[in-house]
């Protein structure tokens, strides 16, 4: 692992991105047993995948760097708040919401920001979920509030995202003007895609409530009849008697 050449305190830094690596491990095994229960519970899963990654020290010296601050733990942990990054891939705009809120009910988890770029799209296009949370990390001799990025998008978003992400190292920031306007053109048709499927996924559990609501109804009128021939049979049984 490529270490900043400014910085010798190996062990230190090790320690560092230890703490951070089990923040993304103690995020994701919430994720995990949310998803589960949301799935036991109603048959449905709101989350996709996750993807989780941890910034090398490379790249956090490089941004420290570019804020003008010295490369030091002290500055790591407080101005970057995406050394650790986990994404959450839903399928609709409505589980996003779902998911953030789960996020911010659990006891040990503290919400420090948000940014709800799906309501207040970047001018570029871009669509996302951010929350920066904090999660305690239990080592030997302390415990360690650490921060963690997560951005919550659906499968489009994230298709959108990526596409963006290659164009923008592709040309440096510098994307030619044609090929910027085609990407948010894109970003116009995701969003109107997303709401589309919202509407549909919707329509289809309204027919499947009503279904399942059609089903019991049945199932009670066939068991009065049954129990009111049962008695009406009890009934002349006793009379023939």
């Amino acid at each position: 692992m490529e270490l900043p050449i400014i910085y010798y305190e190996e062990d230190l830094w090790s320690k560092t991105l230890l703490i951070y690596d089990s923040a993304l491990k103690e995020i994701n095994t919430k994720l995990e047993i949310l998803n589960n229960e949301f799935k036991l519970n109603h048959q449905y899963n709101p989350i996709e995948h996750v993807a989780s990654r941890l910034k090398s020290p490379g790249s956090i010296s490089k941004k420290l760097k570019h804020k003008g601050m010295e490369v030091t733990i002290e500055n790591v942990l407080k101005c970057i708040n995406d050394v650790a990054g986990i994404r959450i891939i839903c399928s609709f705009t409505s589980d996003i919401y779902r998911i953030a809120d789960l996020i911010s009910k659990q006891s040990d988890v503290e919400v420090l920001k948000i940014k709800d770029y799906i309501c207040n799209p970047k001018p570029n296009g871009y669509m996302s979920y951010h929350m920066i949370v904090t999660v305690p990390i239990f080592l030997s001799n302390r415990v360690v509030n650490t921060k963690v990025e997560i951005q919550i998008r659906t499968i489009a978003m994230d298709f959108w995202a990526s596409l963006e992400h290659k164009m923008y190292y592709k040309f440096e920031g510098n994307a030619p003007e044609h090929i910027r306007r085609e990407l948010k053109e894109c970003a116009d048709v995701v969003s109107f895609l997303d709401r589309k499927m919202l509407l549909i996924n919707e329509e289809i559990q309204t027919y499947k409530d009503e279904q399942e609501i059609c089903d019991e109804v049945l199932v009670e009128e066939f068991y009065e009849e049954t129990v009111y021939s049962y008695n009406y049979i009890e009934v002349n049984e006793d009379e023939k008697s």
